[in-house]
C-alpha cells in the first residue's frame, strides 16, 4: 500500500475505526459482556458500542494494542504503514518526526505493533526439511582497553565471536520447503549455560511435535545430536570444511540471521535483552508474511 492509497482509504478517523471493527468482527459485532448481536455504534463516541440486551457499553478496542492510547487511529495506521513499508523497520525517533508525537509515544506504538506481530500461531513443520541454527546478538567483537581480563570470557579483553561470547543467543528453525521461520531468544538456564540440549529441544518442539519425522540440518555443534536423536533424520554440515554440499546447507536460516542483524544494527543500533524477543518476532513476521497483506494481518493479530 502506498502513502496515497493509505490517505484515500482512511481520510478520516471514523473510516479507521470502522475498518478495524470489520477486521476484528468479520461476522458482525457482538457484545463483549453477554455475546448478543443486538448492538449499535454510538453516534458521538464512535469507539463505543451499546448493547440492547444487557444495556451495557463496550469498546471494540478493549484488549488490543490500541487500548489505553489517546493517539488518533489515523496516526496509528500511518505508523503501521511506515513500519511495514520499511524492509528493516523504522526507529522511534524517525516515527516521532513523521507523525508528530513524543518519542515515548512513538516507542510505545512500535512496541505494541511488535507485540501484535508476535501473536501469530506457530505452524507445525510436518514431513519437511528443517534448518536449525543459532546466532548471537549484542554488539561487535572488539577490544576494549578499559575492560578487565576475562570480562568477555577472553584473557586478552576481546569479546569472542560465536559460542564463546557473552552475547545473547537466539535459536532459529526454518521450514525450507514452505519458507516459514520460527526463532526464540534462548534464556540462560539455572547453571548459567548459554545453550543446552533441553533449550534447543523445547524450541524445536514448538514447530515439530513428537511423532513428526523431519530432516534436520544443523552445523557440527554437538548439542544438536542429542536434540534430534531418535525422532528425526539428522544431517550435519561441517562449517570448518565447507558451507554447502549440494542440498546440505543452512543457508536459508543464515540468510534470515543476516536480515535480522542488519535491521538491528542498521536501524535500531542497540536493543536490550528484555525486549529482544519482540524484535525477533518482528523479523519472523516480516519473513513469514512477505507475500501477504501485512497491514491487515497485524490488525487481525492486534488483540492481546
Amino acid at each position: 500500500m502506498t502513502f496515497i492509497e493509505l490517505m484515500k482509504l482512511f481520510p478520516k478517523e471514523e473510516r479507521c475505526i470502522n475498518y478495524y471493527i470489520k477486521i476484528r468482527y468479520p461476522d458482525g459485532v457482538r457484545c463483549n459482556h453477554c455475546g448478543s448481536p443486538k448492538v449499535y455504534q454510538e453516534t458521538k463516541r464512535k469507539k463505543v458500542f451499546s448493547c440492547n440486551d444487557c444495556k451495557g457499553t463496550f469498546s471494540p478496542f478493549k484488549n488490543t494494542i490500541f487500548e489505553h492510547s489517546s493517539t488518533d487511529l489515523r496516526k496509528w495506521f500511518y505508523a503501521l504503514h511506515l513500519f511495514l513499508n520499511g524492509k528493516k523497520g523504522i526507529s522511534g525517533l524517525q516515527l516521532q518526526r513523521e507523525i508528530g508525537v513524543t518519542y515515548k509515544t512513538a516507542w510505545r506504538m512500535l512496541q505494541q505493533i511488535r507485540k501484535a506481530m508476535g501473536n501469530s500461531e506457530n505452524k507445525e513443520f510436518i514431513d519437511t526439511i528443517i534448518e536449525m541454527d543459532e546466532t548471537y546478538i549484542g554488539g561487535k567483537p572488539r577490544k576494549d582497553n578499559d575492560r578487565h581480563d576475562g570480562e568477555y570470557g577472553n584473557k586478552n579483553g576481546f569479546n569472542k565471536r560465536g559460542r564463546g561470547t557473552n552475547k545473547t543467543p537466539v535459536v532459529g528453525v526454518i521450514d525450507r520447503l514452505n519458507k516459514i521461520v520460527y526463532a526464540k531468544v534462548a534464556v540462560p538456564d539455572s547453571d548459567g549455560k548459554k545453550l543446552t540440549a533441553k533449550q534447543l529441544f523445547n524450541i524445536l518442539q514448538k514447530v515439530s511435535r513428537p511423532g513428526n519425522k523431519n530432516t534436520i540440518i544443523t552445523d557440527e555443534f554437538p548439542v544438536y545430536k542429542s536434540v534430534t536423536v531418535g525422532q528425526h533424520y539428522h544431517i550435519v554440515i561441517n562449517h570448518k570444511q565447507f558451507y554447502m554440499q549440494g542440498d546440505t546447507h543452512t543457508n536459508n536460516i543464515e540468510s534470515f540471521w543476516g536480515t535480522l542483524k542488519r535491521g538491528i544494527y542498521g536501524i535500531y543500533h542497540h536493543i536490550s535483552v528484555e525486549y529482544m524477543q519482540r524484535y525477533v518476532d518482528e523479523f519472523c513476521f516480516r519473513y513469514n508474511n512477505r507475500k501477504n497483506n501485512m497491514f491487515d494481518v497485524v490488525l487481525r493479530q492486534a488483540k492481546i
